[in-house]
């Protein structure tokens, strides 16, 4: 894990312009997030929630579903190379456990997920960091 501050980039950018969107009248958290795929190509989502709460849905998911859902030229299949999630809160905030497990599918151990709020703090992490025994396709 490492930490930098105060440095944007466009990926970051977009996940903060990202959490504009968001649907969250019960929690009141705004939350995006912009996911760069091995192809190249960057997907955005945000938190939607539901008066159900079980139907709500976080931003890396909202992103990697919108990306994953779109037709592809990529021969191969889509791995994610890097992940931001924004939030404005004193802190930045890493993905769910339920994302990380969604993010487990389509990441390498060293994907790197930056956490960053709207002042600029940055928390970065790899995948291994996050989650380090997920449930692979393997255990099937």
């Amino acid at each position: 894990m490492s930490s930098t501050a105060k440095t944007k980039t466009s990926l970051e950018s977009l996940a903060v312009a990202a959490r504009t969107h968001s649907h969250s009248p019960y929690s009141t958290k705004k939350v995006g997030a912009a996911i760069e795929f091995s192809d190249g190509s960057i997907a955005t989502g945000c938190n939607i929630e539901n008066a159900s709460y079980g139907a709500t849905v976080c931003a890396e998911r909202v992103a990697i579903w919108k990306r994953l859902s779109e037709p592809s030229n990529s021969k191969t299949k889509l791995k994610i190379k890097k992940i931001v999630v924004a939030v404005d809160e004193k802190k930045p905030w890493p993905p769910c456990g339920m994302c990380l497990q969604v993010i487990a599918e389509f990441a390498e151990p060293k994907t790197e997920i930056i956490c960053t709020n709207l002042k600029g703090e940055n928390q970065t992490y790899t995948f291994k960091d996050l989650l380090p025994q997920a449930f692979k396709k393997t255990f099937l």
